[in-house]
């Protein structure tokens, strides 16, 4: 009879549910690390009107200000929002971690069981070829005793009158 995990629908609905979560834990890379390109391209637009703003007229130094004061607000708003996406990073990735534990106890309990079913089935085997060494053993011992029976009947050597 091969070996049949009784828990195989729970372990593979726990390494369904773990991809699952590891798929969830990517989008949220994706995410923090798309938040850091924005900040990466807002800082690049900061340096770049600073540069301008050196060369420009006294006339749009206002400009440049009120401009570089929204993108110095959108930097701050976008440093939030990584802060929230690692955060929400961070609370994926323990989830993952707990699921993982799960696959884990159970892969653990299935190895567990296989080796207790090859026991079984070795016991199993030991037994057979003992019932088998000793019914061959019966079998030579009965062929050996007619043998000698046959000898001491052809020595005219009759055992029932013993």
């Amino acid at each position: 009879m091969p070996f049949r995990y009784r828990l195989d629908k729970v372990l593979n609905y726990r390494m369904n549910k773990r991809d699952e979560q590891l798929e969830v834990v990517k989008l949220a890379q994706m995410e923090v690390l798309k938040i850091e390109n924005e900040i990466e391209k807002n800082n690049q637009t900061i340096s770049k009107t600073s540069e301008d703003m050196r060369h420009a007229q006294h006339i749009m130094l206002e400009a440049y200000d009120n401009f570089l004061q929204h993108l110095y607000k959108v930097g701050e708003e976008l440093e939030q929002k990584k802060q929230e996406a690692l955060q929400k990073l961070e609370e994926e990735k323990l989830k993952l971690v707990e699921l993982e534990k799960a696959v884990k106890v159970l892969e653990k309990h299935k190895e567990k069981k296989f080796e207790e079913y090859k026991e079984e089935e070795k016991q199993k085997e030991m037994k057979m070829l003992n019932e088998i060494g000793s019914q061959r053993h019966f079998t030579n011992t009965k062929n050996k005793h007619e043998e000698e029976l046959e000898e001491l009947k052809q020595m005219g050597i009759d055992i029932d009158e013993y």
